[in-house]
């Protein structure tokens, strides 16, 4: 019973070092752009049934509620929060933020898509959008040399204004991916999520449409990480790590007495 019980307090240590490594994750990427905070999830190990709920006790009578002795827990996965972070305003051109759902969508290396909340694009040398990395951003958009100003619309039309015109032309179309279950999304780091199976297939549409959040030229989403709320559930992880630690300390004292006595 003893080194069960030990078992089951180094789960608890197991389970509470893999929340903290969440918390620790979510604090780092405070001022991330577009960063999405972790959140872990427990679930209980297997159940050891020695009596079953409703088992004969005796040939006339039945076990009311029956014994089971619990073997620990372990985290089940993080979820993504979704909520949106707070936009700041930068005054560049090329700074895009989403006021609402979706994701912009970017080539990376090797053909494969990418999707980021992330928004600080940059024109290249030879004028198309990309990201600090240098993927491009998808639909390609390709700004004329000379170009004396870019408007990005709300719905993600991009027009240039060219020297020597007096009216802007539209010059392309952001669009902005959805999917039935963003959470589903799996994290590849540099701020770019992968599509999997759990996601659902990507859909792609004008910003403002179907569900799909606005596109704010000249602003940047800040990551969704409060604070305060991360140093609290810090604390009362430290506490539940504290409390199991003490349970294998007082496991320990109870064989070391049992072998020493009995």
């Amino acid at each position: 019973m003893g080194s069960s019980a030990m078992h089951i307090a180094r789960t608890g240590l197991d389970a509470q070092d893999t929340r903290m490594r969440v918390i620790s994750n979510n604090l780092a990427n405070v001022n991330t752009t577009g960063f999405k905070r972790d959140r872990a999830s427990f679930q209980t190990l297997a159940y050891q049934v020695v009596t079953a709920p409703g088992a004969q006790s005796t040939a006339e009578t039945k076990y009311a509620t029956g014994l089971n002795l619990g073997t620990g827990v372990r985290v089940q996965g993080t979820s993504r929060i979704e909520t949106q972070g707070s936009l700041q305003t930068t005054g560049n051109a090329f700074d895009l933020a989403l006021d609402g759902n979706g994701f912009f969508q970017v080539q990376m290396p090797g053909g494969q898509l990418g999707y980021t909340r992330a928004g600080n694009f940059s024109r290249s040398a030879e004028g198309m959008l990309i990201t600090s990395e240098g993927y491009q951003v998808m639909p390609g958009i390709t700004v004329p040399e000379g170009a004396t100003s870019i408007t990005i619309g709300t719905d993600g039309t991009v027009s240039a204004t060219l020297q020597g015109q007096a009216e802007a032309s539209q010059i392309g179309q952001i669009q902005i991916a959805s999917f039935a279950n963003p959470a589903g999304l799996q994290a590849s780091g540099d701020n770019y999520l992968i599509e999997t199976s759990a996601s659902g297939a990507v859909t792609m549409g004008n910003a403002g449409e179907d569900g799909r959040g606005r596109i704010r030229q000249g602003m940047l989403e800040g990551s969704n990480v409060n604070v305060v709320e991360e140093l609290v559930d810090m604390i009362e992880t430290q506490r539940a790590y504290e409390v199991n630690s003490k349970m294998i300390s007082a496991t320990d004292e109870m064989l070391k007495y049992v072998n020493q006595n009995i």
